[in-house]
């Protein structure tokens, strides 16, 4: 018990806790995503392995991204917050008019160039990136020390955005959205009456949200009651719990879930918690909450940790976009939370999720080693071949800031001591023989 503490005090340990919570998760989401699909896909295109062929591209896309992103300079994640929140108004606006419907009608998603992206997705990334570079040139400046200049233009920003996905009737994207805004306006300082407001007001307007849409309002219903109407608005949430009932303390094995038989609708995307419990039971489930646990401890312990503003607010943003994610998925599953319709992170089908996903842990890889141990284990070690690389291409880390400070003059003084040392000795050397 006693190493416990040491192992968790050493220089990486927030990034080895990320990297391995990462992997395990994509690991074992890719298994359930085969697991869970197999049914649907042969019966949508004769082949068991076609929606699993997709989500293994899909991660053949995302885990370079994410190694790449987990070796830039925080100036360049502070670069990329303006123009990927441009992008990701311009996908949703086209959203909005142009985009696709699909099973329940919600507009979310958009053809481009034959592909299918979820605009929603990457905003969320987006506007973490945006609203941490915003607020760290704002704290760097001294320019915090007024509400106005706390909200604005965060709250314009957001609004926007949520507008944006409202319209497409997404409203598990705009809590997330919602929450992330928050967790900014908190981490930065904000005074508890101002943050009981917000807090108050993002409230409201959910429940006009759900107010204004009839499906909504039987979602909430069919949440409280959903055996009022088990062959409709509860018929979902139902066969969750059937699948989560049947699993058991340690399921009915791989492969062997009867809710995926065309019971359960979305068991390889919205509903794929309920497969893993009933395929790996109680055992499978808590696995899969306590390395959400894991990554979201060591995102925050990055957030603590390191010394720059814009590196703690980035990685407060991405890290309740994606905990709170998850804890929302899994509380629509087990029947704490009404059906949002969003995916669990690193785990459920879908590339528009996993691609953003993966690249938001690149992030907080990055910023893991933006802590103070961290640089010093990292300059001793020397540069790496990525390093070298981005180096030649101008984006090292240490040009980005990362490499602390007086690094450079002090390897220089160390390495040089011996030699002065040697030569000094030699011309003491001389002036005795002399004498």
């Amino acid at each position: 018990m006693q190493r416990i503490p040491q192992l968790l005090d050493r220089p990486l340990t927030s990034y080895y806790l990320l990297f391995s919570s990462c992997a395990l998760l994509m690991a074992f989401g890719l298994t359930m995503v085969l697991s869970s699909s197999m049914v649907d896909s042969y019966t949508d295109t004769g082949s068991v392995y076609s929606l699993f062929q997709k989500q293994l591209v899909a991660a053949a896309i995302g885990l370079p991204l994410m190694l790449l992103a987990s070796h830039l300079p925080l100036k360049v994640f502070r670069a990329i917050g303006y123009p990927a929140m441009l992008v990701s108004v311009a996908l949703l606006v086209l959203t909005v008019f142009k985009g696709e419907a699909y099973n329940s009608g919600a507009v979310r998603w958009l053809e481009i160039g034959g592909l299918t992206v979820q605009a929603s997705e990457p905003a969320k990334l987006a506007f973490g990136l945006w609203g941490a570079s915003v607020l760290a040139r704002k704290e760097e400046l001294k320019e915090l020390k007024e509400w106005r200049q706390l909200l604005f233009p965060l709250l314009p920003g957001c609004g926007a955005l949520v507008l944006l996905v409202l319209l497409g009737t997404d409203l598990g994207t705009s809590l997330v959205l919602l929450a992330i805004f928050l967790a900014l306006v908190w981490v930065v300082g904000a005074p508890g009456k101002l943050f009981v407001g917000m807090f108050g007001l993002v409230a409201t307007l959910v429940a006009i949200m759900i107010a204004v849409e009839p499906f909504r309002i039987a979602r909430v219903t069919s949440f409280l009651n959903p055996e009022a109407d088990p062959t409709g608005s509860g018929f979902q949430v139902l066969h969750g719990l059937y699948a989560l009932g049947t699993g058991g303390l340690f399921g009915v094995g791989i492969g062997g879930s009867r809710e995926k038989w065309g019971f359960l609708p979305h068991p390889e995307s919205d509903f794929i918690f309920a497969i893993i419990g009933e395929e790996f039971g109680l055992v499978g489930t808590l696995v899969v909450v306590g390395l959400f646990g894991v990554l979201g401890y060591a995102g925050l312990r990055v957030a603590l940790r390191t010394r720059d503003p814009f590196a703690r607010l980035a990685a407060t943003s991405v890290t309740v976009w994606i905990v709170l994610q998850a804890l929302v998925n899994i509380g629509t599953v087990i029947g704490l939370l009404p059906v949002t319709g969003i995916p669990l992170p690193l785990v459920s089908a879908g590339g528009s999720s996993l691609i953003p996903t993966l690249f938001g842990i690149g992030l907080l890889l990055a910023l893991a080693k933006t802590e103070p141990k961290a640089r010093r284990a990292l300059a001793a070690r020397g540069p790496g071949r990525v390093q070298r690389a981005l180096s030649w291409l101008g984006l090292d880390a240490a040009q980005g800031g990362t490499r602390p400070a007086g690094a450079s003059q002090a390897h220089t003084s160390a390495a040089g001591e011996p030699r002065r040392t040697k030569e000094h000795a030699q011309v003491q050397a001389r002036r005795n023989r002399r004498r």
